[in-house]
């Protein structure tokens, strides 16, 4: 299996309803590509601490959002894959409450320095959800990944990430039949033993 799939060319489609019933694939980078959640050791992805909080909140997204049901899904060192799949109808205008799940980052936050248009701008700090579909899906998972580690940055020690944990973008693509669905899923699998050669390995 290559190693080429568009991390960067899919351009959002302003006219689709992210919303509906769909297979979503989704990689989502660390800030800076930095490596932070684990190592690649004989082609298998061992992670640290930070790796298994990750892991945690990732499969925590059924319970957050019932109309969620979760594919395959890799994490790596600096970036996650998985594939989301929207099922049924998402209740729509209603406020979203996160009580305790909001954040203030004692970090400092600046400006996105650009070089990634065409992609989701899903923001990590804390803002009010009221959008639907897979924007919010992926704010959420952002926000309480980014809360546990600045918990833990506290109390346990974790090193400071610089800036922001994640990129504020992160890639999507709509999977449109079961042929694509087969080589996302299989290009996920084979993610580990081609980091070497990873255009994302830094």
């Amino acid at each position: 299996m290559t190693t080429n799939f568009p991390y960067r060319t899919s351009i959002r489609l302003s006219d689709f309803d992210y919303s509906s019933p769909n297979w979503y694939y989704v990689t989502i980078c660390t800030h800076e590509r930095e490596n932070l959640f684990g190592q690649i050791k004989n082609e298998e992805m061992i992670s640290n601490d930070i790796g298994t909080m990750i892991n945690k909140w990732w499969y925590k997204l059924p319970e957050k959002f019932p109309w969620v049901k979760l594919s395959h899904y890799i994490l790596m060192p600096n970036h996650l894959h998985g594939v989301i799949r929207i099922v049924g109808a998402i209740p729509r205008n209603r406020p979203l409450h996160h009580t305790g799940e909001n954040m203030v980052s004692p970090l400092p936050i600046n400006t996105y320095d650009g070089g990634h248009t065409g992609e989701n701008m899903v923001s990590p700090l804390p803002i009010n959800n009221t959008y639907d579909g897979l924007g919010q899906i992926i704010s959420w998972f952002k926000r309480m990944s980014i809360n546990e580690y600045i918990n833990n940055v506290k109390t346990n020690n974790w090193p400071r990430f610089n800036q922001r944990l994640w990129q504020r973008n992160y890639y999507e693509h709509i999977i449109r039949d079961e042929r694509e669905l087969a080589h996302v899923r299989q290009y996920i699998s084979d993610n580990p033993k081609n980091w070497n050669v990873d255009k994302l390995h830094t």
